[in-house]
Parts: C-alpha cells; structure tokens; sequence
C-alpha cells in the first residue's frame, strides 16, 4: 500500500505543479509570424494595449496575450498586416501611416488621439521610438510634425539617427524600463537618447545576429516577444535591457 499512497501524493504534488506554471507568465519568448521572424514589423504596443494582424494562429496569439501582458487588438492598416512598421505610441497618443482608412483611423481613436503622417514619412513604426517618458524619431520627419507628435504623446520629442541611420524605430526597442540599441550606435546618439527616453541604454542583437532589434523584437513592461531564431544569449541581452532580470 506505501508504493500506491506514494504515487498518489506525487501525482497531486505534480498537478499542482502544473496548475501552477499556468499561472506564471514568462517575460520573453519566441514566436514566428506568418513564417517571419520579424515579430516587431508585425506588432505594435502601445500604451496599455497590443495591436496585431487578425490572421494570426491561436499559439500565437496566445503567445501575445502571455508575454506581452496587454489587451489584445486585432487590427489591420489600410489592408496591411505589417502593424509594427505602420504604428508607433503610447498611452497618450499614437502615430500611424496615411496608408490607415478612415476605418481604420476612426478605430484607432478609440483607443487614443491618432495622428496620421503622410508623405514620404509615414511609416511610424520605423520612424518613432516611443516609451511613456520620451520619443526618439528620425531626423527625417520635418520640425513641424515633430510638435505635432510632441503634443499628441504628451512627452519631449528629439531627433537623431541611430548607428547613422534614420529608421530609428527599426533600430531600437524600448519601454518604461530600458532600451535596446544595434550595436553600432554611437556614444553621442546614446547620450541624446538615455536623454529622452529616461532609461538606461544597452546594445544586442535578435534573430541570430540581426541589428535590427526593433523589427525583431516587440516589448512592453511586462515582457518581450522575439523572433524565433533569436539565439539564449540574445534572449538574455534583451531581457537585462528591457529590465526583466
């Protein structure tokens, strides 16, 4: 009777292990999305909320939901699934392509003011890194807009590349908490953006080697999601950045 009365209790010992890791929700992991590793061009988070495409499958969607820790919002802009590069905020505001309809527009104000830039600066995403405390946006948007964005995200806004590049929102990921830099940015770039943004910069990379951390990487202060080829030592980097150790 000892053995079966054994069994019994690590058998009620093992599901309520089980039981338990239900509930902890991991602060990263590693999702394809639509075959690509490019997690960030597809989602956006902004402020309190996560917008991604409605195709997505359940894994991971489920994925999004327990990382990333935010309302999920399907959504796609002016028929494209690339949310991340078309779509830049925060609680206060946000910024999207002039690709978006007015559907789409008149969706997005429900949950914040939009503005819509146009021109040959419209995609937000790639354009604007943006945490509740600063934004860095490329030196490619005109001084007007930069008020513009300034007014509507209710934070200070500057302008600078990163690594000398101007698809800073490509080349960086942030939230409240750190920001992930590619790793040629420079010592005076760093400086203007620890300025801004009022959290500790670091650099790394994602997807096996890939500086391009804001296209690989979505992340809000509750987690991060990175593409699938993103390597242990990587995921590690990002988690330190982001304030997850």
């Amino acid at each position: 009777m000892a053995p079966a009365f054994f069994l019994f209790i690590l058998y009620g010992f093992l599901l309520e292990l089980h039981d338990l890791a239900g509930l902890i929700e991991m602060t990263i992991d590693t999702a394809d999305i639509f075959g690509s590793d490019q997690i960030g061009i597809h989602v956006a988070c902004v402020g309190q909320y996560v917008f991604h495409p409605p195709e997505l499958t359940q894994p991971v969607k489920d994925k999004i939901d327990h990382v990333l820790g935010l309302e999920s919002i399907e959504l796609s802009i002016g028929g494209s699934n690339l949310i991340g590069a078309l779509l830049s905020g925060n609680s206060n505001g946000m910024a999207v392509a002039d690709i978006a309809t007015e559907s789409d527009i008149d969706f997005l104000t429900s949950y914040g003011d939009v503005i819509v830039m146009e021109g040959g600066v419209n995609t937000a995403g790639n354009l604007l890194l943006v945490n509740e405390l600063g934004v860095v946006a490329s030196p490619s948007i005109p001084e007007e807009g930069l008020e513009i964005i300034s007014d509507v995200m209710k934070v200070d806004v500057l302008a600078t590349t990163i690594a000398g590049q101007d698809v800073v929102g490509s080349l960086g990921v942030t939230n409240d908490q750190g920001v992930l830099l590619h790793p040629d940015v420079t010592p005076e770039e760093v400086m203007l953006i620890e300025q801004v943004m009022q959290v500790p910069p670091m650099v790394g990379t994602a997807c096996f080697g890939s500086p391009y951390v804001g296209a690989g990487i979505c992340a809000s202060n509750n987690g991060a999601l990175a593409g699938t080829e993103t390597t242990g030592p990587e995921l590690n980097r990002i988690e330190d950045a982001l304030g997850f150790l």
